[in-house]
């Protein structure tokens, strides 16, 4: 029998059979030792990106010298708008491919490309194999969690570890983790380890059931290979080679401002008045002006403070709706942070905000930032980790005035010190109650930029506003005078006008608001307006929600938004796509990005959900059919197309005002009451335009009528 104990290899290695983080290290008593000595490695784990890629070459510099060779299976990381996807029947390849180019994209520091670049010279020597794991049952994809590894020495022997670990910073540095190790050649621990080998042979065939695995992207490999071919840095061999270092591995854990980023005046200010109150209170900025990167520096300034003061900080980031939250994790990322985004439908998140928060608690982060929908919030699963924890919280909400209703304000965090509202309105509409709980809980408005002192400063370009009035036809007006009788009768039996849509006089009046906003008439002076504008670009038509109102026992209406997109793209032949809350968020990127491109889509047809946060700075026309008396909604619409892109120095905003043709038998005081919000909606948007005088020259005739002259 050979004597191989002396012949260098594995069994030359004084290893246990257990290894735990509170009995040594890991990586310098086990994986160290072995990758001296081993002339291939196997190894199959559940995290995947460009961070944990990068340490690996840390891991087989010494390996790789020697000849060493290497397989990798890894879980593909992918983002809830992946998974979403993958469940309505994308290519799951293709998914899978997009999301693995952009997680190697994602860093762009040099020490991580110098780790990249090292393996893709390995894959190109044919040196190094990865292929990608997944979880597909029932059309939803999971993850592949699995973590087994299998050395080999130059002269066959065998050794083979499962356990916690995964190959990354935290899992193999900073994590409290365990291996149990398998030696092929003692009794008893021989058969399992060829066990875990045979497992990893099937994975690597695609032969296990329940899981397929897949060859690594070769646009994700063409990158890593190009990387090898144009980086010339090569990381030294070392004793501890796998131990990571802060360079290689650094997540981009400290807000900083971006180098190419300027604070304007205002936002400087904005940021200085809410430190001086103590980081709390309510920044009231018109749509348009910089909210996000205002509050962004805000942070980047109170993490800066308690850096000093040896605290860490964990940012809250509070959003309404999910591709908010979207646009949210692009911007934290600027600022150098890679958020958690918390979705509710996601698995994904528990784990790596519990994995972070440990780390802080532990002094090995700094920062951990998280990104979360209202529902996402308030859910159970989130306001019990967030009750626990006991570092500096600091809380921003965007559109803060949601959170004024009952369901969301009683879950705000009291253990937050620090607390920043987002709002071009943070005053809820007919809901004092709800106002002032906001700014019990966030602290007074501590700065305020309107937007005609935006307009005057540059922030937001300059526009025209061009009102229609619209008569309603003969059905419409019948419609209208019967629900205005039961509204007045309804106001004369002591019923309130207040903010419940579903009260009596609440549905009521909804419904009367349906007859303007679906009135006809504004369909044939749309088709007028866009005649004239048929080569313009960058126009957005927003429609009124629902379907038209019918008599009581008469089928439901037509939807506007049909007729728009009807009348755009049949009649005009004008090329238009709609936009609204089933639009998938993949495709409303895709949509977004062919209408900012100026050569694809002339027209979007939108119903409400381009009123809150949607970026589209080169929307130039905006037609306004749906008749809004909400402040908040009509001073949203006005902030998208009022937004500064280039070669863009001006906006135009066409709205839409359906009245009762005259000597309708109507209750005057009832109507000039009813009136008064849709005047008072024109007058708000004329009166910072650039034609002033043509709008209060237009409306003259009604306000005369209604006896609204001082409007």
């Amino acid at each position: 029998m050979t004597d191989t104990s002396t012949h260098g290899g594995l069994r030359s290695l004084e290893l246990s059979n257990r290894y735990r983080s509170n009995r040594g290290d890991v990586v310098q008593d086990f994986y160290v030792p072995a990758f001296r000595v081993a002339a291939s490695y196997s190894r199959a784990v559940g995290y995947f990106s460009s961070t944990s890629l990068a340490l690996y070459s840390r891991g087989i510099e010494t390996f790789a010298a020697s000849g060493g060779a290497m397989r990798l299976i890894a879980s593909p990381h992918l983002t809830e708008e992946d998974a979403l996807d993958i469940e309505r029947g994308y290519d799951i390849r293709s998914v899978i491919a997009r999301s693995t180019d952009h997680v190697l994209r994602a860093e762009d520091r040099g020490p991580v490309l110098d780790g990249l670049g090292l393996l893709g010279r390995l894959i190109a020597e044919g040196r190094l194999d990865i292929k990608l794991a997944f979880v597909m049952r029932d059309g939803h994809i999971g993850i592949y969690h699995e973590k087994i590894g299998i050395f080999r020495d130059p002269v066959g022997d065998l050794v083979a570890f499962t356990g916690s670990s995964n190959e990354t910073a935290g899992g193999l540095a900073a994590n409290f983790e365990s291996l149990e190790v398998y030696r092929g050649w003692l009794e008893g621990d021989g058969a399992r380890a060829l066990n875990l080998e045979n497992d990893f042979e099937e994975l690597w065939a695609n032969e296990t059931p329940f899981l397929s695995v897949i060859d690594f992207p070769e646009v994700a490999r063409s990158h890593l290979i190009r990387l090898g071919q144009e980086r010339t840095f090569i990381l030294p061999a070392r004793d501890n080679a796998l131990e990571p270092t802060a360079e290689v591995v650094d997540e981009r854990t400290q807000l900083e401002i971006p180098s190419w980023l300027t604070a304007r005046d205002y936002q400087k200010t904005a940021v200085y008045s809410w430190l001086k109150h103590q980081g709390r209170g309510i920044l009231k900025m018109a749509t348009g002006t910089g909210k996000t990167k205002t509050a962004m520096m805000a942070a980047t300034r109170l993490a800066e403070v308690l850096e000093h003061r040896g605290e860490p900080l964990v940012l809250l980031i509070l959003a309404p709706l999910q591709h908010l939250v979207d646009q949210w994790m692009s911007e934290v990322v600027e600022f150098g942070v890679r958020p958690v985004p918390i979705y509710e439908s996601s698995k994904r998140w528990p784990p790596l905000v519990e994995e972070q928060l440990t780390q802080i608690r532990l002094g090995q982060r700094p920062i951990i930032a998280m990104v979360a929908t209202y529902d996402s919030f308030s859910g159970e699963k989130f306001q019990a980790i967030l009750a626990r924890i006991t570092q500096p919280i600091m809380v921003i909400a965007d559109e803060a005035h949601n959170l004024g209703s009952p369901t969301y304000r009683s879950r705000l965090p009291a253990n937050a010190t620090y607390r920043l509202a987002l709002s071009a309105t943070p005053e809820r509409w007919f809901d004092d109650e709800g106002t002032d709980a906001l700014i019990s809980y966030f602290g007074p408005i501590v700065y305020e930029l309107g937007l005609g002192d935006a307009i005057e400063m540059g922030a937001l370009c300059r526009y025209n506003y061009i009102p229609r009035l619209v008569e309603l036809d003969e059905d419409e007006t019948q419609l209208y005078i019967e629900l205005s009788a039961h509204i007045a009768a309804a106001i004369a039996a002591g019923h309130e006008l207040d903010n419940d849509s579903n009260s009596p006089l609440g549905l009521l009046l909804r419904k009367r608001a349906g007859v303007l906003g679906h009135a006809q008439g504004k369909l044939d002076a749309l088709r007028h307006d866009l005649r004239e504008r048929r080569d313009t670009w960058y126009q957005l038509v927003y429609c009124a929600e629902g379907t038209r109102p019918s008599p009581a026992g008469e089928p439901s209406g037509t939807n506007q938004l049909q007729q728009v997109m009807n009348l755009v793209g049949n009649e005009l032949h004008l090329p238009a796509h709609n936009y609204t809350s089933k639009t998938p968020r993949s495709e409303r990127k895709l949509l977004l990005s062919r209408f900012s491109s100026g050569d694809d889509l002339k027209v979007l047809v939108a119903m409400r959900c381009l009123d809150e946060g949607v970026d589209i700075p080169d929307a130039r026309t905006g037609y306004l059919l749906a008749s809004s008396s909400n402040p908040r909604q009509f001073i949203q619409r006005r902030g998208r197309l009022l937004r500064k892109a280039e070669g863009k120095d001006r906006a135009e905003i066409l709205d839409y005002l359906a009245v009762p043709p005259p000597g309708a038998p109507l209750n005057f005081d009832i109507e000039r009451r009813l009136l008064t919000r849709e005047l008072e909606r024109a007058n708000e948007f004329g009166k910072l335009s650039e034609n002033y005088e043509a709008t209060l020259k237009l409306l003259r005739p009604l306000k005369e009528q209604y006896q609204l002259m001082h409007l």
